[in-house]
């Protein structure tokens, strides 16, 4: 069965993350209703970091209980941020390949897109048009599956209870530059 990826990024310290929560196409509506079910009147978007502590246990709570999968990609980034990112990009790029992936959506950084389309184009080699990938970069507040990402990276990377917590949604954390 193929998948959808939706990307998001997170810095702790000299560590980047890269997160992709893998979606199934039959479940992609019903989890962007539950997730929408999560705003408050008026707010657009879960950033997590901007939710209070109450509130952030009661979305990862809610969001373990859904059986969401978010894989995370990680590099240590004293050589540089985008560098680290584009090397987690690229193994997430291959990574998807290998499970019938169709569509990455990553969550926008305005300026800096074509940093990930360069990457993209290259992970995907000469035939990427016959892999049937399609990529785009969204405004997280306009695709709610980019929220699942972000939930579950800002829970890994802050360690402790955080990760505990998330522990249930977390599929495989792959580390780029450890033995």
């Amino acid at each position: 069965m193929t998948v959808h990826a939706f990307v998001d990024e997170s810095r702790r310290n000299d560590t980047y993350y890269l997160a992709a929560a893998v979606v199934r196409p039959d479940r992609l509506n019903p989890l962007r209703a539950q997730l929408r079910a999560l705003l408050f009147p008026g707010q657009r978007e879960l950033h997590f970091y901007k939710e209070k502590p109450a509130r952030r246990r009661l979305i990862i709570s809610r969001v373990s209980a859904w059986q969401v999968r978010v894989d995370i990609y990680r590099a240590g980034c004293r050589s540089g941020e985008e560098k680290a990112r584009q090397a987690c990009l690229a193994r997430l790029v291959d990574d998807l390949l290998d499970v019938d992936g169709r569509r990455l959506v990553l969550d926008s950084r305005q300026g800096r897109n074509a940093h990930d389309d360069l990457t993209i184009r290259h992970a995907l080699g000469k035939c990427a048009s016959e892999t049937g990938v399609v990529y785009e970069h969204l405004d997280s507040a306009a695709e709610p599956l980019l929220w699942l990402a972000d939930i579950a990276v800002w829970c890994h990377g802050a360690g402790g209870e955080w990760a505990r917590r998330a522990a249930p949604v977390i599929g495989s954390v792959i580390r780029l530059d450890w033995p």
